[in-house]
């Protein structure tokens, strides 16, 4: 977790708890007006997808169930 967000974090929970529910309603509302699906990726998560890819990582549909002796695993 970022430094920033850490520090939002902490703020927040200085507040009562009827202006936490407020805070927390701002930032959802302000993250999905972002990403209103939820499908981009944090520079954080991208390294870790890049990095996963790189290691050999195989998608499930990549994978052929029925005959996997086939397969160069």
């Amino acid at each position: 977790m970022s430094n920033i967000a850490m520090d939002a974090a902490r703020l927040i929970d200085m507040l009562p708890e009827q202006d936490k529910n407020l805070a927390y309603e701002i930032i959802k509302k302000l993250v999905l007006a972002w990403d209103p699906d939820f499908t981009k990726v944090t520079e954080e998560e991208a390294k870790q997808i890049a990095q996963a890819e790189k290691s050999g990582f195989m998608d499930e549909g990549d994978i052929d169930w029925e005959n996997l002796d086939r397969m160069a695993l």
